[in-house]
């Protein structure tokens, strides 16, 4: 079915539409940054209720697409979406939770576009510390809009968001400047999750980084998933491995 291979393809007309519905996606995060210059004007409103047209449309795409709709409602993408959509629906009284408009950044991350642009370009061995870094920033505009939303919706303009991502930077790096911190138990509560996660995520991001270069293939014997990009034999197991060149 078209819908799927929109989805899941790699050749040339699925990686059109593919990049057609990142740029959409990114829009969409684009959207909640500016909300505090738009909220107060008729055009976001019309912005808002046209992205979530779009959404409707999207989820009823995926839903037409899918073999089962419990399938399709395991997916945390489903839910994520329908979330997004209802803040979309209702600005007013979902606002808190706009942060999760963050996650489509996450979504473009694995889908195969990212993959086959960066095979193309030569890059394939960076291909983990990019999605890493995908999921870093995922974090980051999660944590600042939270925290925007939560703290600092009602200031004007964009100094809210900035203070927000200011506090998320500093307490995720444990730099804790102390200039701004966030009032009450649910302050202190985010600051010490932002401070867990995000030391975690830095340290994904440096591990991928730094180690040797691995190339996803299966061993048939024991199921391993990442070797060297040169092994010729499993090192769990000995198997003789076939990885193909294009892995390189």
């Amino acid at each position: 079915m078209k819908l799927l291979r929109i989805e899941r393809g790699r050749d040339s007309w699925s990686l059109r539409w593919q990049t057609c519905l990142a740029i959409v996606d990114l829009s969409i995060l684009a959207f909640f940054i500016l909300g505090p210059y738009l909220r107060n004007g008729p055009s976001y409103l019309i912005i808002d209720y046209m992205i979530a047209a779009w959404m409707t449309g999207e989820l009823a795409a995926r839903a037409v697409a899918a073999n089962s709709i419990p399938a399709l409602l395991k997916r945390p993408m489903t839910w994520v979406d329908i979330v997004i959509l209802g803040t979309l629906l209702f600005p007013n009284t979902l606002f808190n939770f706009a942060f999760l408009r963050a996650m489509r950044i996450w979504a473009i991350g694995r889908s195969p576009l990212l993959q086959v642009a960066m095979e193309r370009a030569g890059y394939a061995s960076y291909l983990d510390a990019a999605r890493a870094c995908l999921n870093f920033l995922v974090f980051l505009f999660m944590v600042t809009g939270f925290v925007y939303t939560t703290f600092f919706y009602r200031q004007d303009g964009l100094e809210g968001f900035i203070d927000a991502l200011y506090f998320t930077v500093a307490t995720m790096t444990t730099t804790g400047f102390g200039d701004i911190t966030l009032p009450g138990p649910l302050g202190k509560l985010t600051s010490v999750v932002t401070m867990i996660v995000g030391i975690s995520l830095f340290v994904r991001l440096a591990q991928t980084v730094v180690r040797p270069y691995k190339v996803s293939y299966q061993c048939s014997q024991c199921g391993l998933q990442r070797h060297d990009a040169d092994a010729v034999h499993c090192k769990a197991c000995g198997q003789l491995l076939n990885i193909p060149n294009n892995n390189e």
